[in-house]
Formats: structure tokens, C-alpha cells, sequence
């Protein structure tokens, strides 16, 4: 990662609370050499600019992270190449973290790059959330379920219960949000969720529109 992407990463993370020491820094920077050497051979993100993997995932998956406070056991579904799970982890050693995705290719991506930046209390499952032996896992003790490009609102909402214990949160990470997508009412009362907070910003150094959308399980 080039001086200048550093200090993007640097300035950026600030601008969510987030202080970035030089060892945190290097580790974001081991992610991004790792992310892009595979990317060459099994497409992991079309996202193939340092800077853009800065901007796009590193800093949107810190974005989330001061709606986190008091949160100890995180499930990102579909996770990819581990966003936002895996900078969370770095940010914030304290965090448990569990990542599920199905597709193998990925997984084995966030098992090489949690193996070699030592993380430690972060688990990877291959496989689809609605399989059966999954809840099983982590069923009903999540803090938060979190995703930054799984499905469509509801989906995500039905499917993130089991997993939730009562007061947890469900944090859908999204683009532009329209109107269709804010119009929740019947979702919410199917799946017992409260809308509990709406964050519209753009990345920093940027114009990326986002959307954080924060439901407590009742």
C-alpha cells in the first residue's frame, strides 16, 4: 500500500472514531497485497485498485463500527473476502467473530488471511445460512448479525432471528437506499424486528453513497 493509500486508510478510519496505530495499519496493508495476489487467480472482489479496496472495503466495513459499542459475538453472512468482519477484528481484537459464506474459494481466502495476521476468537463456516446444522453453532447468542451484500432487506431480517438474542441487532450495510426498501412495516412486524436507527453518509474521500440500517430483535 502506497503512502498516500495509507494515509486514506488512516484519515478515513478517523472519521469513524477509529484510531489506527502502525501495526493495525501494517496488517491492513498485508490484507490488501494478500487480496489482490488471489484476486489475479480466482475472483475474490472486482475491485482492483489499492485505493479502491481502501475506500470500498476496508473503510465501509469500518463505517459500521461505531454502532458496535457493547457488542461482543458478531455473525457477518455472507462475508466474500471478509468484509466487513475481518477489518472489524483488526480494529477491535475484542470482538468475537464468526464469518459464513458459500462459497469455498472465499472461505479459504478469509482462513489464509486470518492465519497469517494471527487473529485470534474469529471462526469461518462454509455454507448456506439456511442450512439446518448452522444454527446450531451460534444459535440465539449474537450480539449482531451483520451484512454488507447478502440479500434483499427482508430475507436478511427472517433469516438473521435464530441467531439473534433478544436486544441483539441486525445491521444491514447498503447502498442508496429507496423507497420500496424503507417502506419495512410488514417486515418488521413478521420478524419481530424494531428499526432502531437509519445512517445515510458517503465514504470518506469519496462519493459512495451508504446506508446503515440498525433493527433490534424484540
Amino acid at each position: 500500500m502506497d503512502t498516500r493509500n495509507r494515509e486514506l486508510l488512516v484519515e478515513g478510519a478517523r472519521a469513524f472514531g477509529i484510531d489506527l496505530g502502525q501495526e493495525t495499519v501494517d496488517a491492513f496493508d498485508r490484507y490488501l497485497k494478500e487480496l489482490l495476489k488471489w484476486n489475479q487467480k480466482i475472483n475474490l472482489t472486482a475491485i482492483r485498485t489499492e485505493k479502491g479496496i481502501v475506500l470500498k472495503h476496508f473503510l465501509d466495513s469500518l463505517s459500521v463500527y461505531p454502532y458496535l459499542a457493547g457488542s461482543s459475538f458478531l455473525l457477518d453472512l455472507g462475508s466474500g473476502a471478509g468484509f466487513p468482519g475481518i477489518p472489524l477484528k483488526i480494529v477491535e481484537p475484542s470482538f468475537g467473530i464468526t464469518l459464513i459464506d458459500s462459497v469455498l474459494k472465499k472461505v479459504d481466502f478469509q482462513r489464509h488471511i486470518i492465519r497469517i495476521l494471527g487473529l485470534k476468537g474469529i471462526a469461518t463456516i462454509h455454507g448456506r445460512i439456511q442450512e439446518k446444522w448452522i444454527p446450531e453453532k451460534v444459535e440465539g447468542r449474537c450480539d449482531v448479525v451483520i451484512t454488507r451484500a447478502f440479500s434483499d432487506l427482508k430475507t436478511f431480517l427472517l433469516l438473521s432471528g435464530p441467531f439473534l438474542r433478544k436486544g441483539g441487532l441486525a445491521v444491514a450495510m447498503k447502498g442508496e437506499v429507496n423507497e420500496g426498501e424503507r417502506d419495512v412495516a410488514s417486515t418488521l412486524e413478521e420478524s419481530r424486528y424494531t428499526l432502531r436507527r437509519t445512517v445515510s453518509f458517503s465514504l470518506p474521500f469519496s462519493s459512495f453513497k451508504r446506508t446503515i440500517l440498525l433493527f433490534e430483535k424484540q
